[in-house]
């Protein structure tokens, strides 16, 4: 059966350009990415399409589930030292390598601790440069004590560095097929589906890993046969495909056919509610403008424009109420150190009249001068909507526009002074947030973009680095968001939600707030 699924797989690949391809003895998952990809090496998976390929190819130590907490992967279990700077990991004995001619078993090599030695090393290699090392700047060292234990030493506590494990960066990858031949394009893992074939810009296949280490309720997974990723550029045409049935899931929503699937509240349109399922969830990402805190700004002016628009009509009316408006803080909807309890900024169009005012009499500020707005296309909308809400409270703002590659050099350099910003978390801990205004991570040496300073934020953080008690952790990270409202740093625009579409023949199909694509337990019914 294994050569059979492999010559279908290797037929489907060369029929595929046209899409026309069926086949009713096996199950195959067909994507779109539009973005295309640019590599299969995990060390390199710094951007959504990446990542979501090279979660099918590989493993590390450890995992996330859907809530987001952490669970075992190669590692079957660890200890972490009563001081919390040694991560001691017990390995499983059944993990092997996907099968290779370099192996000449049939089956892969068995997976031992001094692969992650290798594995750890390779992504602190300067001269592969990758973007992911960082996710090792706190690690002391590392060690493989025997076949079955590595350890990692910390040089501080950090609490999230678990789930900075489960990043793909941290995959374990064997160091014999990447000495051999090129990993970007010829991958080797662990994971539950292994490299198939991959044509540029036209498709990539990886099958099913017929010795994968993971069950689900005794059974073997994964359950499908195989994963075909396509390279459609055009959002509009893949959406097309999607509603044919040529692809079964499509994520995230395009303006080019966001009114023909949503209502404006956000639902299925009644057309599609008999062929498409539509799951929505919190998405670990905070839309967002910020100041540069060195500008004239004064904090009357912050807080005015705050107050000065409404964020629950903006979402209704440019985004089909996909997000939730961002009244509480800069920590997302999603994560458990979330606050509904937090008191951030809502609609109040006469305080604001107000705060202008008052910048006027006590700050001097001249109502008359334009503040520059920075964004990008794709926000343009929103940031016209608030220019146009800030007019009515008294304030002129002026919008301009810049190529999204320019725009992100300009805010990481300073160069801006009221820009529109994201941040999508690459660890499911609100310090990855909060990182953002510690000011020893002023840019462009870390992420502090506004430059903000604050005394009793920066002895919080570095309080919550040390803190492994969750709820006094939460406490501070709450705090720290408080101060952060408060000095109006930022205008929190919406948290935002994954969007996924699938075929109702595809079951067990599940999301989370990291937005992760894991489709080692997904099943598709086969039309006969």
């Amino acid at each position: 059966m294994k050569w059979k699924v492999g010559f279908f797989i290797v037929t489907l690949f060369f029929t595929c350009c046209t899409a026309q391809y069926n086949n009713d003895e096996f199950s195959i998952f067909k994507y779109n990415e539009s973005a295309g990809i640019a590599t299969l090496d995990p060390i390199f998976a710094k951007d959504q399409a990446t990542i979501w390929a090279t979660n099918q190819l590989f493993n590390g130590l450890v995992q996330l589930d859907n809530d987001l907490n952490v669970k075992p992967s190669i590692a079957k279990n660890w200890h972490i030292s009563n001081n919390s700077l040694v991560y001691t990991f017990s390995l499983r004995d059944d993990v092997f390598f996907h099968d290779d001619k370099l192996f000449k078993n049939g089956k892969g090599r068995k997976v031992i601790a001094e692969d992650f030695e290798y594995s750890f090393n390779r992504l602190l290699d300067k001269k592969l440069a990758a973007p992911g090392a960082w996710v090792l700047s706190n690690v002391n060292g590392f060690k493989a004590e025997n076949d079955s234990i590595f350890i990692i030493e910390l040089t501080t506590p950090f609490p999230a560095f678990l789930s900075l494990l489960s990043m793909q960066y941290c995959s374990v990858v064997p160091r014999e097929i990447i000495e051999a031949r090129d990993f970007n394009r010829q991958p080797i893992g662990t994971g539950p589906f292994q490299f198939q074939l991959w044509k540029d810009g036209v498709k990539l296949v990886l099958r099913k890993n017929p010795n994968y280490f993971e069950k689900e309720a005794g059974k073997q997974l994964p359950f499908l046969d195989a994963i075909a990723i396509t390279f459609i550029k055009d959002k509009q045409s893949a959406f097309l495909q999607f509603i044919q049935g040529r692809l079964d899931f499509i994520s995230g929503i395009d303006a080019s056919y966001k009114d023909e699937i949503l209502t404006n509240k956000g639902e299925l349109q009644e057309k599609y509610k008999e062929k498409v399922i539509l799951q929505s969830e919190s998405y670990l990402n905070t839309e967002y403008l910020g100041f540069l805190m060195e500008t004239p700004l004064p904090l009357k002016i912050r807080q005015a424009i705050n107050y000065g628009f409404d964020r629950v009509k903006m979402l209704k009316y440019l985004r089909n109420n996909i997000g939730t408006p961002a009244n509480q803080g800069f920590i997302p909807m999603g994560l458990p150190s979330f606050s509904e309890k937090l008191n951030g900024y809502s609609y109040n169009p006469e305080k604001a009249r107000q705060l202008v005012l008052a910048a006027e009499i006590e700050n001097g500020f001249d109502t008359e001068k334009e503040i520059l707005l920075s964004t990008t296309s794709s926000y343009l909308d929103l940031c016209e909507y608030i220019q146009n809400q800030l007019q009515d409270i008294g304030l002129k703002v002026r919008v301009e526009v810049s190529p999204a590659s320019t725009h992100r050099q300009m805010v990481a350099t300073s160069k801006l002074n009221f820009f529109r910003g994201s941040w999508i978390a690459d660890y499911p801990d609100a310090e990855n947030y909060l990182s953002l205004f510690y000011s020893k991570n002023f840019c462009p040496n870390g992420p502090n973009y506004t430059h903000f300073k604050n005394e009793a934020f920066d002895a919080l953080y570095e309080k919550a680095l040390s803190e492994t008690n969750i709820e006094t952790r939460y406490a501070y990270y709450q705090q720290m968001d408080s101060l952060i409202i408060e000095s109006a740093v930022i205008v929190p625009l919406y948290y935002d939600r994954v969007l996924r579409f699938t075929n109702k023949n595809i079951l067990g199909f599940e999301s989370n707030a990291m937005n992760l694509l894991d489709l080692k337990r997904v099943r598709k019914n086969i039309k006969h």
